[in-house]
């Protein structure tokens, strides 16, 4: 576990001094809900959460030198479990959470905190969410409990609310930028890796590799042949099934998120020079068929990684773009 690399992303710096302070006066939650995008570093920081609970020395925590600390390095503290999606698992199931609950049952083995940490908390089905809730009703001693999941998560209320809640905000765009090139070699368009990635440096930082501006471009093209009607919606999903199916998904969540963000003026659009415009009087009828889009996105992407049938899922996601954005 590389608890440390928290310290290295700026933008939650006030989230650690935060959860110190709590720390050093006896506070620190039991139960706590981090709602983050991806690419903000909430994984980091549920770690070095981890390593300032079990961190065994008097000076500052995590220390990175006590024993404790060497074990978690080493993923074998064993007062430290975390919880994720199994491979090609759609949901978190209740034996993950029933195992988990076991272990914080038991007296801590080293004499201080237990942490338990789940990764994709909105994951979670209604078994072991009902499983998770009993744990979060009754408390053990010295224990925490660590939540991972989106702003626009679904776990029940019953959960959430017996949480404290913190929730990362991307960095401004000149701070992300100016990390961005502090952590990487050669001279890269971040920006348009920046814009493609949300505004998260690190889900930035991995996506600029993978030839962004080719992908904007081609993106822009589709979007505005789909709006006009003037493409083919299957040979459309083949092209987007050879090519970064992945990142032509989350392109186009930030494309809606974005419309839909201008069209009910919240948040400036920065998107005002594109081929494909929402003329004024459409956009109220719109927003409905365009938020259904971003959930059908959503969806797409977080059954990526099982065994769904890429092809007509692509499909599906097409015909329904060509109704949201039709003129």
């Amino acid at each position: 576990m590389d608890f440390l690399s928290a310290n290295s992303l700026p933008w939650i710096k006030d989230a650690q001094q935060q959860l110190r302070a709590a720390f050093s006066t006896g506070r620190l939650p039991h139960s706590l809900l981090l709602l983050s995008v991806p690419g903000l570093g909430a994984e980091q920081l549920a770690n070095w959460i981890t390593a300032l609970a079990l961190c065994e020395s008097r000076a500052k925590r995590p220390c990175d030198a006590c024993a404790s600390c060497r074990l978690l390095r080493s993923d074998s503290h064993p007062d430290s479990h975390v919880v994720r999606l199994q491979d090609d698992a759609q949901q978190i199931k209740v034996d993950q959470i029933r195992e988990l609950i076991e272990s914080l049952t038991t007296k801590s083995y080293r004499g201080g905190f237990k942490v338990g940490v789940v990764e994709g908390a909105e994951c979670l089905n209604s078994n072991a969410a009902n499983a998770f809730l009993k744990t979060l009703e009754e408390p053990t001693d010295d224990t925490v409990l660590i939540l991972i999941a989106r702003p626009n998560h679904r776990l029940p209320a019953t959960i959430a609310s017996r949480c404290l809640r913190l929730k990362l905000a991307p960095p401004s765009t000149e701070e992300a930028l100016a990390w961005l090139e502090a952590n990487s070699s050669g001279s890269k368009n971040w920006r348009a890796a920046l814009t493609l990635a949300g505004g998260a440096p690190l889900l930035a930082l991995k996506l600029e590799a993978q030839g962004i501006a080719a992908i904007d471009a081609d993106m822009r093209q589709s979007i505005a042949a789909l709006a006009d009607s003037a493409v083919d919606v299957t040979l459309l999903a083949e092209q987007w099934g050879r090519s970064n199916p992945g990142i032509r998904v989350i392109w186009l969540e930030n494309w809606i998120t974005q419309r839909v963000c201008a069209s009910m003026g919240t948040v400036p659009s920065h998107q005002t020079a594109e081929p494909v415009c929402l003329p004024g009087a459409l956009l109220k009828p719109k927003i409905r068929a365009l938020f259904e889009l971003l959930d059908a996105a959503r969806e797409v992407r977080r059954l990526a990684s099982t065994g769904m049938n890429q092809q007509l899922a692509l499909e599906a996601l097409l015909v329904g773009g060509r109704v949201a954005l039709g003129k």
